[in-house]
């Protein structure tokens, strides 16, 4: 990994860290956030590195429609809504976040 790389994804991690409770953002969101409006994929290969170190709150990063991540990135896409439902995030009846509440 170069070193634009490294201090791009600690980037990310310092924004993810700051994600309060019962709020989600979006990688896109994060990637413009950081002067990247089209970065959400980079975005989402930083969450995929992160650190289990830094205790980063990375179930609060969803897509800009509300979905959650995949399956395989928590074990299952209800451990993921589990987790955002136990500090306060609702879900429409089609299982995506209402963003509008809590974006």
């Amino acid at each position: 990994m170069s070193s634009s790389e490294k201090s791009f994804f600690k980037k990310v991690y310092e924004i993810v860290a700051r994600i309060p409770e019962g709020k989600v953002a979006t990688y896109g969101g994060i990637g413009k956030l950081l002067g990247y409006p089209r970065g959400a994929k980079v975005v989402g290969w930083a969450m995929r590195s992160a650190p289990e170190g830094l205790n980063l709150p990375c179930h609060r990063v969803v897509k800009a429609t509300g979905e959650l991540a995949p399956g395989y990135v928590f074990g299952d896409v209800e451990i993921q809504r589990a987790m955002l439902e136990a500090e306060g995030i609702s879900f429409r009846e089609d299982g995506t976040i209402d963003m509008e509440k809590h974006l």
